[in-house]
């Protein structure tokens, strides 16, 4: 099922040009069985990455776009009463899909931020003292606008680390900037694209991932990073035991779409700077704090006793 995944990734470079490694990133997430934080500008891309990736993996879609003056029940659905059963009847609201864009999820106040933080978790919300649990594959991907700009509100940190990553689309290269002045919003193909993966697939692909092997040396390798991030200058906070867990995981997804059935240090440090940053600095941009996670990475053997990592 691997070429599947590869098939999938083209599907999408079809409407996201020249974004091959962040389309891969946004994969690896959903297969480690996380949610996906995109930090961007306005119009990079980051609904179109959404939209396509749930045609390709055939899931059911919805898309909220997070203003000021949302509440949680907008989110998560009400009860209403009804007078001719003499009852309530609950409305569920957009998080009942399988994937859920999360648009501009900065914009509104952190109580209906909050809204999302049972069901990012457990896989399900509680609505009147009764838990209902969520479609599954259940996936999040939330957008948000940097932080200088206006009519904002900062993600607070339980909120981000429930993100399994924050990713970047940035800028597209010149050549795919002609293509795409060429031939027209490449929103306009989605529907056109395959759909690669079934659910039933995906599942299997999930458990799968969770049998990736793992050495000594790479835990060890592991452990080193995250004690690192413990006592290096310019990180505000050191990386959990779940924010360790959650590299790995990551690790594990990518090692499997790179054709391997085992974690090597080369998968840790692809995914580290998606996984580690939001969770341990305080730089505001996405870029930077990645920036400082690679220079981590670089400083930190790959082999106890002294082999970098930039050496090998």
């Amino acid at each position: 099922m691997r070429d599947n995944i590869h098939t999938a990734c083209g599907e999408i470079g079809k409407v996201l040009l020249g974004k091959e490694h962040e389309v891969k990133l946004a994969i690896t997430c959903l297969l480690a069985g996380g949610h996906l934080l995109i930090e961007d500008l306005p119009g990079m891309g980051k609904t179109t990455l959404a939209h396509a990736l749930a045609k390709v993996l055939g899931l059911d879609y919805q898309r909220v776009q997070f203003t000021s003056d949302m509440l949680p029940a907008d989110i998560i659905g009400v009860s209403v009463f009804d007078a001719a059963a003499s009852e309530f009847a609950f409305h569920p609201g957009p998080v009942f899909t399988q994937l859920l864009l999360a648009d501009e999820i900065n914009r509104t106040t952190p109580k209906t931020q909050s809204a999302l933080l049972e069901a990012m978790e457990e896989q399900q919300v509680t609505i009147d003292g009764k838990t209902r649990p969520l479609p599954q594959p259940f996936f999040v991907i939330a957008t948000q606008n940097p932080e200088s700009q206006m009519g904002t509100f900062a993600l607070p940190e339980s909120q981000l680390d429930r993100f399994l990553m924050r990713i970047s689309l940035g800028y597209p290269s010149p050549e795919a900037e002609r293509l795409i002045f060429s031939g027209g919003d490449p929103r306009r193909h989605i529907p056109t694209l395959t759909r690669c993966i079934s659910a039933e697939q995906l599942s299997l692909l999930k458990q799968q991932i969770r049998e990736i092997k793992t050495s000594p040396s790479l835990i060890a390798y592991l452990q080193r990073l995250v004690q690192a991030t413990r006592v290096a200058a310019g990180f505000v906070h050191g990386l959990s035991p779940r924010g360790a867990l959650a590299l790995l995981q990551a690790a594990k997804a990518w090692a499997y779409i790179e054709g391997r059935d085992y974690v090597i240090a080369d998968d840790l440090q692809a995914v580290a700077p998606a996984v580690i940053a939001h969770r341990v600095s305080s730089a505001d941009a996405t870029g930077a704090s990645q920036n400082l996670v690679t220079q981590l990475l670089e400083r930190v053997a790959v082999v106890a006793g002294g082999v970098e990592s930039g050496l090998l």
